[in-house]
């Protein structure tokens, strides 16, 4: 089969891979379409991922397609049923995940290899975090399920509430699934955003109003400006994973409010806090990682139930064979939200 490779920093290769074979409980499946994403990217530019792929290896993680095969003892799933499998599954017994942290599962297992025409499932992926397609829903639909359900958990665990104020700083993928999860939920959204195209692309997606750095003199008071009483955001997500939107993260909340600092900066990066501002008003300071099993399912909920949509999203779809030409125009011009990967030509 044809498969993109991860070699290293900006090195990815498709190539004849051998289809795998499955053992007890895997699964699989004819990829329909995998879609690239900010991590991917990320791990495009930096060559790597510590956690989730080390090259090299079969690359991507964001797909869906047809159960072509099953093994044995496969339960729930028959071949040629439309599935979304996701890119991890928890082990169900650590400390962690007995304490409905999944997210920081000690054998969280994750699986790579969405850009190929075959991905195989491990059987916990399998029995954990895969998930039958409705009638009605696209592949392209279905296949956002994982970056959805980073953010529904994410907005989950800063308690956001309807009404609150909640302010985005970033207005890339993940910036504007915020966006419009908190829209839905019932939030009124204020984004945070650095270049033109973003300001109308914050509004499509929920935001009521639009702060655009290097256009406003003082962001911060621009912000105060546009929430109740001048107070400050109730709720802050930082979603760009730079040092400086961290510390202005933590100057648009109001006291008693939350920042999640959703955006992951590279490793030993070092930021500088107001301590006298957080301990006396005690804002409250968070960071998100991944997703578990039940907010899988709630962002898929919300696929099924047409309130996101592939569409909003995925502004473009080419073969397999030109991946290494959409990361590299990604990195140059940082403009496609998400791109198709069709493996199939």
């Amino acid at each position: 089969m044809n498969a993109a490779v991860l070699y290293g920093k900006e090195d990815v290769k498709i190539e004849r891979v051998p289809i795998p074979r499955l053992g007890e409980g895997e699964v699989l499946i004819k990829v329909q379409v995998a879609l690239t994403c900010g991590t991917d990217l990320k791990v495009y530019r930096r060559g790597y991922h510590a956690r989730m792929i080390v090259p090299p290896a079969l690359f991507g993680h964001e797909l869906s397609g047809v159960i072509q095969s099953v093994g044995p003892n496969v339960k729930d799933f028959r071949k040629g049923q439309r599935v979304v499998a996701l890119n991890s599954a928890p082990c169900g017994r650590c400390f962690h995940c007995s304490r409905h942290q999944e997210n920081l599962c000690e054998d969280l297992l994750f699986n790579n290899g969405a850009y190929a025409e075959y991905i195989k499932v491990p059987r916990r992926i399998v029995e954990r975090n895969m998930l039958a397609i409705p009638d009605g829903v696209s592949y392209q639909d279905a296949a956002m399920v994982e970056p959805l359900a980073c953010v529904v958990r994410g907005l989950h665990e800063t308690g956001a509430e309807i009404g609150d104020t909640v302010v985005v700083i970033g207005a890339g993928p993940i910036g504007l699934m915020f966006m419009q999860v908190a829209k839905v939920s019932g939030c009124d959204v204020v984004a945070v955003v650095k270049h033109d195209n973003q300001v109308n692309a914050a509004k499509r997606m929920g935001a009521s109003q639009v702060v655009q750095l290097g256009k406003s003199a003082d962001p911060i008071e621009s912000i105060r400006y546009l929430t109740p009483g001048r107070r400050g955001a109730d709720v802050v997500i930082e979603a760009v994973g730079r040092p400086e939107a961290w510390e202005l993260a933590t100057e648009m909340v109001r006291k008693g409010g939350t920042v999640n600092f959703f955006g992951g900066p590279p490793a030993g990066t070092k930021v500088q806090l107001d301590t006298n501002r957080l301990h006396y008003s005690e804002v409250t300071l968070k960071a998100t990682f991944h997703h578990t099993p039940d907010m899988v399912r709630k962002a898929f909920a919300l696929i099924v139930e047409r309130k996101v949509q592939g569409t909003d999203y995925i502004t473009g779809e080419v073969p397999l064979s030109r991946l290494q030409h959409v990361f590299s125009q990604m990195l140059q011009a940082g403009r496609e939200i998400k791109t198709a990967i069709i493996p199939w030509e």
